[in-house]
């Protein structure tokens, strides 16, 4: 087809879109967005052409929509949804596709910094004044050889046209590797319309975006000055599209807002939402009503002072071997919109929040966004959390809280927002629990991490005839028929559900739903002060009562209510004492005490350390420094106290150095 045929096409062609353009120019876009499938039912030939010669073809496009009477200079087309064979593997990419237009998927590693790039610039003669247009295309800046008068060299600059341009490097996802492949790179080269504020959201690292374009060599400049035999490859981009949207990203449309109100109207909505979280995995109701409380979250709030109050729930699941915790963070990976799968030991703490690495574009420092910034605004599944070193995990300790994560590395200051929900799993200390043994005692994670988890729960397996035998036989099924138990909400729908509830419905507590938490909260730390104030156990903390707010609010945007009530703020406290009574019981007063998970020590006992270290002082007084250890075990006899805690006081003062033994049965303070 003749390059003014081609032009006339898109003339008729653009004529129908006329209005859409207008609406554009309106909103200061300069740019149209063309579906290929409508292209190729309007001309098959054109649409073939530009799978060929792109760059011809959009030329002409753009000269069409110049010829109709519009207010805008430097206007573009683009073209989206080209056909599946079109779609190439960054690793697949060879010299036969340079010039095609084509299609490649990745995450954006690394990012360069918008700068302005020359595309023509107006030359003068000196000589005749005469003024030459010269085209950049290449990476070098180009002046006229020659005039027509004859003059060589030295012409005047006159004016330069700029592009805004940026280039990004696209990586290949992960689900696209074949065993030990690594994943290749490719550089990406946006301009215009693509670099702006709004495009420039959906290009940030981490992100997972398709990108529209035609492949081009890139001359490699040897050291010696001259030009190597090898080529390097680039990819113009024409259009990029996000494919992996957060919870705030996801469109959806009128027919299926209609279909999400349909299933809130629904009197079994709740029960309907539990089956349809991990509808292959029997049983655990509970986690599973927890983990749907997670995925739709609490309300953040900013307060007037500056002061942030998290909306995201934490979960941290600690269970026996083959009990399902790794299928139970898979799936929820797969429902949440933006979701992050990391495990164990393959985990470090700058794979988590972010690494200082060499910028390749700018020949500096850059940051490269680690796991829980790329999970912002959606989950992050921690899988194998206990096998994790103990630097990497203290890496988490301001995510979790805080939801920001602070560098200073390298001549990098910076603070990244990381608000992610996090849904860890771990085995116990010993890789399965002892039913005999204190549970909480048996986590062997720091006090300080597991304090910032809402909601803990111990999935313990133990033999039950009636269990073990529907467990045996929904197993089989799912073998049998894999489609057996599909969920009672789709997963597209479901998805959509949790997008459409955080995004509209912001619930506030009711006067009720206050009381019922306050009236809880209360009855629990008044166990304590009512009965010996002397072993002073604390049942609950402040952070448990923001856990109940959090859990409060997502219960009741899971019923599609802007107001939390009553029934919401008693599913809350049901979760939350469900999982204090299992893990934090403290053996000896049978209550429930927060300390024995906060801190590990529960308050019983940090009373008979006092109480042995208040012994040792009175006898050093009258002694000496060197005390013997019967004389401790006989002033604590008289005082009530067992032989056997006393020695055990006596032992965990001498494991945290406040006490040594110089000879054996006496000991002394350090």
């Amino acid at each position: 087809m003749e390059a003014a045929d081609q032009v006339k096409k898109f003339q008729e062609f653009l004529e129908k879109h006329m209005d859409e353009i207008q609406t554009n120019i309106k909103k200061e876009n300069n740019f149209f967005v063309i579906d290929f499938p409508e292209l190729s039912k309007f001309d098959h030939t054109l649409a073939d052409e530009l799978l060929e010669t792109p760059d011809e073809i959009i030329k002409a496009a753009e000269l069409a929509v110049e010829s109709f009477d519009i207010k805008s200079d430097n206007f573009k087309i683009r073209f989206r949804n080209l056909p599946d064979d079109q779609q190439i593997k960054i690793k697949n990419i060879r010299s036969k596709n340079i010039g095609k237009f084509l299609f490649v998927d990745g995450v954006v590693r690394q990012k360069s910094d918008v700068r302005p790039q020359v595309t023509s610039t107006r030359f003068e003669c000196p000589s005749c004044g005469n003024i030459i247009y010269v085209l950049q295309l290449d990476s070098k800046f180009k002046e006229p050889s020659r005039c027509g008068c004859g003059r060589k060299g030295k012409f005047r600059l006159l004016s330069k046209e700029l592009v805004d341009a940026q280039g990004i490097v696209l990586e290949e996802s992960s689900e696209d590797l074949e065993g030990g492949e690594q994943p290749k790179r490719i550089n990406i080269f946006l301009q215009n319309d693509l670099v702006s504020p709004i495009s420039d959201r959906k290009t940030n690292p981490g992100s997972k975006i398709r990108v529209y374009g035609f492949v081009k060599e890139i001359p490699i400049i040897l050291r010696s000055g001259g030009q190597s035999t090898r080529f390097d490859l680039l990819i113009e981009s024409n259009y990029v599209e996000s494919i992996e949207e957060g919870f705030f990203d996801i469109e959806i449309n009128e027919k299926e807002v209609e279909e999400i109100k349909e299933i809130s109207k629904d009197p079994k909505l709740y029960e309907k939402l539990i089956n349809s979280v991990a509808p292959s995995i029997y049983g655990y109701k509970r986690v599973k009503e927890a983990l749907l409380l997670q995925l739709v979250g609490g309300v953040r709030k900013v307060r007037g002072d500056g002061m942030i109050t998290r909306g995201d729930i934490h979960v941290l699941l600690v269970g026996d071997p083959g009990a399902g915790k790794s299928q139970l963070l898979k799936r929820v990976n797969i429902v949440a919109p933006k979701g992050r799968y990391v495990s164990g030991k393959g985990v470090s703490g700058a794979g988590l929040t972010a690494a200082v690495v060499r910028d390749e574009f700018l020949k500096g420092w850059a940051l490269e966004a680690g796991a829980l910034v790329l999970a912002s605004n959606g989950i992050c599944c921690i899988d194998e959390i206990d096998k994790m070193t103990t630097e990497d995990r203290a890496a988490m300790h301001e995510a979790l809280e805080q939801q920001t994560i602070s560098i200073s590395k390298a001549n990098i200051q910076a603070t990244l927002m990381a608000r992610t929900t996090v849904l860890a799993a771990a085995n116990p200390k010993f890789g399965r629990f002892d039913p005999y043994d204190i549970l909480a005692k048996q986590i062997d994670l720091p006090p300080t991490l597991i304090n910032r988890f809402d909601l803990i729960f111990p999935i313990k397996d133990l033999p039950d005839e009636d269990k073990d035998y529907k467990m045996a036989d929904h197993i089989l099924n799912l073998h049998q028929n894999p489609d057996f138990n599909d969920p009672e909400i789709e997963t597209k729908i479901l998805k959509k559900y949790i997008a459409y509830v955080r995004r509209n419905i912001n619930p506030s507590l009711t006067e009720d739903a206050l009381t019922e938490i306050k009236r809880y909260y209360l009855e629990m730390r008044g166990k304590s002060s009512s009965e010996e104030a002397a072993l002073r156990t604390v049942p609950i903390s402040p952070r448990q009562l923001e856990a109940l707010i959090r859990l409060t609010e997502a219960a009741a945007r899971l019923r599609f209510s802007n107001k939390a009530e009553k029934k919401d703020a008693k599913k809350a406290t049901y979760l939350l004492h469900s999982c204090l009574a299992e893990i934090g019981v403290d053996p000896e007063t049978g209550k429930i005490d927060i300390d024995r998970i906060s801190s590990g020590i529960p308050a019983t006992e940090r009373t008979k350390i006092t109480n042995v270290k208040g012994i040792i002082n009175e006898l050093e007084n009258t002694i000496g420094k060197t005390i013997p250890i019967d004389d401790i075990v006989r002033e604590a006899a008289e005082r009530g106290m067992d032989d056997a805690k006393v020695e055990e006081a006596i032992e965990k003062l001498k494991r945290s150095g406040d006490l040594f033994e110089p000879r054996k049965g006496f000991i002394q303070k350090l």
